[in-house]
């Protein structure tokens, strides 16, 4: 089985490069860069026509969208135990994905570029405001989820990874995590896992092959 990891520095295709690292997957991961906006060059375009990352994929077949990626590295691998094996607790873990996917990554995304969300002339403080209110609200519910636990579930699971990038990019972004201090606990875990300390190895590894070649 060929897996391709299609992924860009800081996005949110460090969470399932992170899984499939801690499912012993053989897996070849492809970096787009996107200050050359390679996600919207015609050849990948044709891959993935949503032009952005993660794309997954497998002997040929793609895969969008990192709910979706992460179930199916989680079922392919079931050894690995990235999700829980009760329906229900599977659920559970999938709504997590999706949380971070559809209720966290957007106000990221509105913090780091106002602009996309708003034209109108000044606006960006006040959308900058408006989605760091949101983040709070959303942090201090995983905060209270993650109260006298280490992950999420009862070890470490997918969706550890995923809210992995999104607390990492919070913190990228300026955004202050000091007085969530379970959400905090659960970074500094996650940031000494092996897997990750791969992952950023590899991130470092491509921002200075693109550094080099923008000389």
């Amino acid at each position: 089985m060929e897996i391709l990891l299609y992924y860009a520095p800081n996005t949110c295709a460090i969470a399932p490069y992170i899984s499939l690292t801690e499912a012993n997957a053989t897996f070849e991961a492809r970096p787009l860069n996107y200050r050359k906006q390679e996600q919207r060059s015609a050849e990948y375009v044709t891959l993935n026509p949503k032009h952005k990352v993660p794309l997954l994929v497998v002997d040929g077949v793609t895969l969008t969208e990192s709910t979706a990626i992460q179930t199916w590295i989680a079922r392919t691998f079931p050894e690995a135990k990235l999700m829980p094996t009760d329906p229900w607790e599977e659920l559970k873990a999938i709504s997590l994905h999706s949380w971070c996917s559809s209720g966290i990554h957007p106000y990221l995304s509105r913090i780091n570029n106002p602009a996309r969300v708003c034209d109108v002339p000044d606006a960006e403080e006040s959308v900058i405001r408006l989605a760091s209110k949101n983040l709070t609200e959303c942090f201090g519910i995983a905060d209270e989820m993650l109260s006298g636990r280490e992950y999420f579930f009862d070890h470490f699971m997918s969706p550890d990874a995923h809210f992995f990038w999104c607390c990492r990019r919070a913190t990228q972004l300026g955004f202050d995590l000091s007085e969530f201090t379970n959400c905090m606990a659960h970074f500094e875990r996650m940031t000494d896992r092996p897997s990750t300390q791969k992952l950023l190895a590899y991130e470092n590894e491509v921002k200075a092959a693109f550094a080099e070649a923008a000389e």
